[in-house]
């Protein structure tokens, strides 16, 4: 388990829209561009093998896009080479980071200088949320997954710890970027459990906010 001293202040950073870590959670991720190819190994030789997954906001084309200030880093856990020297990847969520400035250089990837500041809870023991209703919560997913067309095994949800479950959703289901971004600053599992059933509620209302509200 990492500490807060173990955390770098600097750590290279993967803007890609919609791809939501959470802390405690994996993240598959299939690297081919050469960019990211160097940016994989050269993290496969730092201890803590941290790589922070981040939103790019909505730029113009062919800008650089600009970052949100709050991601996630995840600690490299497996990796798989394909034979044309792709790579399969698994993130495990370590903690939340806050993007104190972009660090210029030669590195063909991004690096930030980062704070891991308000994210003590990142590092700890998994969260509960007691105020979850569960019964209430699948029966408003399985409209949810009936209306995207999308399937799942409902006895493993029904099993799931309460954490795995919302961080889960709040990962897989195909939200905007904004969307997941909201996910993923929730400051606690039960506001991120809200948040992820207002988006289940807008999207099968049509995305209307006035019939949510």
């Amino acid at each position: 388990m990492f500490r807060s001293s173990d955390l770098p202040g600097t750590i290279p950073v993967f803007p890609l829209p919609g791809a939501l870590l959470l802390p405690r959670a994996r993240l598959p991720l299939h690297l081919f561009e050469p960019r990211y190819l160097q940016m994989f190994e050269d993290v496969l030789k730092t201890p803590g093998r941290l790589i922070g997954m981040i939103q790019p906001l909505p730029d113009g084309p062919g800008a650089t896009p600009r970052l949100h200030q709050i991601g996630c880093a995840g600690r490299i856990t497996a990796f798989s080479e394909t034979e044309d020297g792709r790579y399969m990847i698994t993130l495990t969520g370590i903690s939340r980071f806050r993007v104190k400035h972009e660090i210029e250089g030669f590195s063909p990837y991004r690096n930030c200088a980062v704070s891991w500041d308000g994210f003590d809870a990142d590092l700890g023991k998994p969260e509960h949320d007691p105020g979850f209703c569960r019964d209430t919560f699948l029966d408003l997913l399985k409209k949810y997954f009936a209306q995207e067309e999308l399937d799942t095994d409902w006895d493993s949800m029904r099993d799931a710890d309460d954490e795995i479950l919302i961080n889960s959703l709040s990962m897989l289901c195909p939200f905007d970027p904004e969307d997941k971004q909201a996910l993923l600053e929730a400051p606690s599992l039960s506001t991120r459990r809200e948040t992820l059933v207002t988006l289940l509620k807008f999207a099968l209302h049509g995305g209307t906010n006035d019939e949510v509200m």
